[in-house]
Order: structure tokens, then sequence, then C-alpha cells
């Protein structure tokens, strides 16, 4: 799939206010399959119009998808970190009115779950309201994990996949399903959060655009930093 760079100023997070946009993140530590996840599922889906953006500005990829739910068609955009989970943390901007998170671990590095407590502790910082899945990726290197129990979803009563984005096993139900907890989300829910991040969001960006020359404000290819 091409990536294409995309301008910064075109993300406009307020989209997600519409009743047919969600927004679905993934989180993880590198290397665990996220983005390789999202492309199998687009993939074994047969959805040739989605396709990836690159927004290096944002240091995330967009993935843009069609679904349907309840015979309504949704338009779903998965956010990737795009090498930005090196640093052990994301930008606030990036969990900013996000509907359902994807949280991803590999079953052949113990680290990468042990780290699922971070993650999640920094989800529930922004959005401490959003369903979110655990996602036990790569079972094909070893099935017989499918029969360990992983106490990380038990304790925090989160439904737990377990896929593998090579051979595509439990891809599909995984992402649909995260879409339809998404849409049930944000059709029943009153997050008070998203008024927070905006009001963050709208401070950070009056400070750049003073100290940014008028020509530079959509122009910049500088990473966000993490939080």
């Amino acid at each position: 799939m091409a990536r294409d760079k995309a301008n910064p100023c075109e993300v406009d997070q307020e989209k997600y206010d519409a009743d047919d946009n969600v927004k679905i993140i993934c989180l993880g530590d590198s290397a665990v399959g996220k983005s390789k996840l999202m492309e199998r599922f687009l993939m074994d889906g047969l959805y040739p119009s989605s396709q990836p953006q690159q927004l290096s500005t944002y240091a995330l990829t967009l993935y843009k998808h069609t679904a349907t739910v309840d015979g309504k068609t949704i338009l779903v955009d998965f956010w990737d970190t795009a090498g930005q989970e090196r640093f052990q943390s994301m930008h606030a901007s990036y969990y900013h009115k996000a509907h359902a998170c994807i949280m991803v671990f590999d079953v052949q590095r113990k680290v990468t779950y042990k780290n699922l407590g971070t993650w999640y502790a920094e989800l529930r910082e922004f959005r401490p309201e959003i369903p979110c899945v655990v996602v036990a990726n790569k079972i094909d290197a070893d099935i017989k994990v499918t029969q360990k129990s992983f106490n990380f979803a038990r304790k925090f009563s989160l439904p737990l996949y377990f896929v593998s984005a090579a051979d595509g096993t439990n891809v599909v139900k995984l992402f649909n399903d995260a879409i339809r907890l998404a849409v049930s989300y944000k059709q029943n829910s009153q997050d008070f959060m998203d008024e927070v991040l905006q009001e963050l969001e709208n401070i950070d960006l009056e400070q750049k655009e003073e100290e940014l020359p008028d020509q530079e404000q959509c122009g910049s290819t500088k990473s966000l930093p993490p939080s």
C-alpha cells in the first residue's frame, strides 16, 4: 500500500463530532504488529477504498475505512502510532476524541505484555471511559498460547482476542467488533475529557501560532513530542 504525505492542517478532529464518524486508536510497544494488523484487516476485508495516509508531522499513520453498522454507513479512522510508541508515551492529541482503543502485545515477547499496564494507565488518563480491547498477536508462532490465561485482560474486564496478522486469524472479527464498540460508545456517552483536551489543544495551537511565522504554520514537518 502506498502511504501519502499529508498536510497536518488537513487533520480536522471536529469531524469526529459527526454521527457517522468514529476514531479508533491503537496502542502497544514497537514491533508488536499494530500496522500489520490494520493492513491485514483491510486486505482480508477486501476494502480497496481504505487507503493509509502517512501524517508525518503528527507522527501517525491514518487508515481510512468505510463500515456498515446496523445498516448505517460509518466512516472509520484508525490511528496508528508510526513509531512514536518508542517514547513509551503518546501526545495528548493522539487520544483526543477517540471512541475505542485496540491495545496490542506480542505473545513471543513478554516485555510487551508487561508494558500493557503503562499503556492502559495513559489511555485512562486521557480517555477514562472508551471501550478498550486487548490483542494477543502472533499466535501463529505458537498456537498453545491461546490456552494461557492472561490476567491483565481479566483484571480490567477487557475483551481479549488471540490473533495473527501473518495468517489473518480473528483479525476481521477483532476490527469489526472494535468498530461496533466505538459506534456504541459514541451514541451513548458524554465524556468530559473531550472538552478538556479541546481546551488544551486550543491553548497549544495559540502558543505555536505566536511562535511561528505565518508562512510556516501549515508547513512544519517536525513530529509532535511525546507528552
